[in-house]
């Protein structure tokens, strides 16, 4: 009788294993011939949570699938995986899996009949997001990433005050790895074993956490409402609603380089990736396919989003009855705005300007291709260059092309005007040509910088100015693009990095990684005058605050900048005191120092002179404390040394 109560615990009971079970629904219903194929599909897919121990297809009396099956796994754990993994997983076009546990059916189905509204909760103050954007003098921020100990990185938050910055906060263990920036500056994203974390305000809190663990890369929308965690290859990418933190929409990564497989419209309305021979085009609203279809593009090899537009431009390689071709297609009509047709193609890159009035497309063309027999690689002869220059706020999109015969290095537009630059020739004697694209007229050569060391451009964000660097010799050459002057040129040895601020009038070059020599980073101004050198040990990583684009109308900025010979004397008075300011704390800082030695020393002379009985005991009383105490006991000696001979011959 004393063992009945541990051996009725043991008696089984009707719900014991449901906990392995899980019930999918919303799969296709298929007849007897199409079975095999969808089992084969579904067990595929499913055993990537866990082992499978059964699946059950309930059917009706013509053998049909009724549209939901009952998986049972070897354990609970991995039933709970396979509903985190594959709930709203899209089957295809028509069919998104709808996953839940069984014994979820049991919890809902106890619900009360007797409904009583929920207590109301205490409201909760909320983080300020923007408080970085009140700064009354518009400095900005920074951070600063180091390596404090192997797997713990600390980041230091700071303000780009004058003459000084000021540190904000440092977080020690603040990530794993690294951190981003939102596109806007709102939030910055550390990186965890479980997942991610986005934090922001004035103090840098938690704002929300995405598990997914081993996360290795992250990626904002450009309005900041979504977050994509790209896992290692082979493992799910998953898109999350920032606000909310919950999942929208999955994918299993194809095994291939993840980095920025999704990209994103202006207006968070539309995100993309490329197939086979398509592009799948999902409305964020729902994250289905657009119009539940993907766009079939044979031969499809790249494709970019306008900036400013729901314009997707892509390119496709040469086929044997067909031409390269790049199209511009307008989201969501899918209609083709512009085609043009390219001969001898090699490869494409798509470079949009930041406003999206232009599109260059730089093609790499070929005089002859051969075929290896071994490797059935082709390659590519006498090899020459296109840019594809489409106006794209003109009337049918005129397109005008400038041909470089000479390898190009690099090309970037510049961010606020029409002009654009390329590097082109060899490494060590390049040349730099700068371009200038304007309305209804081809473009033109604005300048030519020749034998010119450098690998690669970065201009400013407010235009104008642009920063030629070489990264492999740390050199660098700061050029005014209004009448292409080099104000300065600057060393970095190593540098890796190349950071403009947001403003456009201070520029950071850094050296981190392997490289033997000191780790830090440099502060210029955007006319290349050094401002501060800082060495960091295990530096990593710098990173300048992100702006969201300013709210005045293209008018107000144009009077602004016309008339700013009226403000400049109100900056060149709070300059003038800030300094006085800095100049004045800095005297005060230097005359406390030295009060304290003063202090400090009478203090020491005071002892010295208290200790002098014990010194004269223990020298047999005699003062030695100074050479004229004694002057029996000092003994002098003249010694002669001979500087310089000189021989002088006389006539």
């Amino acid at each position: 009788m004393e063992l009945l109560g541990d051996f009725l615990k043991q008696k089984p009971c009707e719900s014991d294993g449901v906990e392995n079970v899980i019930v999918v629904d919303n799969i296709p219903v298929v007849g007897p011939a199409r079975f095999p194929k969808l089992q084969g599909v579904l067990e595929k897919i499913f055993k990537n949570a866990g082992t499978i121990v059964n699946i059950h297809y309930p059917k009706d009396d013509e053998e049909n699938t009724k549209g939901f099956a009952f998986i049972e796994f070897k354990n609970p754990e991995m039933a709970e995986e396979a509903v985190k993994a594959f709930n709203n997983y899209r089957l295809d076009k028509s069919h998104t899996l709808l996953v839940n546990l069984f014994s979820d059916f049991q919890k809902y189905s106890d619900i009360p009949k007797d409904w009583s509204p929920p207590e109301s909760q205490p409201y909760k103050v909320q983080n300020d997001l923007y408080t970085f954007l009140s700064e009354p003098d518009a400095q900005d921020q920074f951070c600063v990433v180091a390596e404090s100990t192997p797997g713990a990185v600390q980041v230091q938050f700071w303000h780009n005050t004058q003459p000084e910055p000021v540190e904000l906060l440092t977080r020690e263990r603040f990530t794993e790895t690294y951190v981003k920036w939102s596109p806007l500056g709102t939030y910055i994203v550390t990186f965890h074993k479980q997942g991610v974390v986005i934090w922001g305000g004035s103090s840098f809190t938690k704002i929300n956490k995405f598990a997914h663990s081993n996360t290795q890369y992250v990626d904002f929308s450009p309005c900041e409402q979504y977050l994509v965690t790209y896992g290692p290859n082979g493992q799910k990418i998953i898109i999350w609603d920032i606000r909310t933190g919950t999942e929208k929409r999955s994918f299993v990564s194809d095994g291939s380089s993840n980095m920025s497989m999704f990209r994103w419209s202006h207006d968070d309305k539309y995100v993309a990736r490329m197939g086979d021979n398509a592009i799948h085009v999902y409305e964020t609203n729902t994250f289905y396919l657009l119009d539940k279809k993907s766009i079939k593009v044979q031969g499809i090899r790249n494709f970019s989003w306008s900036p400013t537009d729901n314009i997707i431009a892509y390119w496709m390689s040469e086929d044997i009855d067909a031409p390269a071709r790049v199209t511009l297609l307008e989201i969501p009509k899918k209609i083709e705005v512009r085609n043009k047709n390219l001969f001898n193609v090699a490869d494409c890159k798509i470079h949009w300007q930041k406003s999206g009035d232009y599109l260059c497309v730089k093609v790499d063309r070929y005089s002859k291709s051969k075929k290896d027999k071994k490797d059935a690689d082709v390659k590519f002869l006498g090899m020459f260059y296109n840019f594809e220059i489409f106006h794209m706020r003109e009337k049918d999109i005129p397109v005008d092309s400038v041909e470089v015969k000479e390898t190009i290095l690099a090309f970037a537009w510049e961010p606020v005007g029409s002009k654009f630059s390329i590097i082109h020739g060899e490494p060590s004697n390049a040349n730099v040509s700068f371009y200038e694209a304007k309305k209804g007229q081809e473009p033109t050569m604005l300048r030519k910088m020749e034998k010119k060391v450098c690998s690669h451009l970065f201009w400013s964000p407010r235009g104008q100015f642009i920063v030629l660097a070489n990264l492999q010799m740390g050199s660098f050459e700061f050029v005014d693009t209004n009448d292409f002057t080099i104000m300065k040129s600057g060393d970095h040895y190593r540098a890796s990095e190349v950071e403009w601020d947001p403003t456009g009038r201070y520029v950071v070059t850094g050296t981190s990684g392997k490289v033997k020599e000191d780790h830090g980073y440099h502060l210029w101004s955007f006319q290349g005058r050094i401002l501060k050198r800082v060495n960091l040990k295990n530096f990593m990583l710098f990173l300048w605050r992100p702006r969201p684009p300013t709210l005045l109308p293209d008018e107000r900025q144009k009077e602004i900048r016309k008339n700013l010979k009226k403000y400049y004397a109100q900056f060149e008075s709070k300059d003038r005191v800030r300094m006085t300011r800095a100049s004045k704390e800095l005297l005060e800082k230097r005359a406390k120092l030295r009060e304290q030695f003063v202090e400090y020393r009478a203090k020491r002379v005071n002892d010295w002179e208290e200790q002098k009985y014990r010194r004269m005991q223990l020298r047999n009383n005699m003062d030695t404390d100074t050479l004229e105490a004694d002057p029996d006991n000092v003994e002098e000696e003249i010694v002669e040394i001979l500087v310089r001979e000189d021989t002088t011959l006389l006539e």
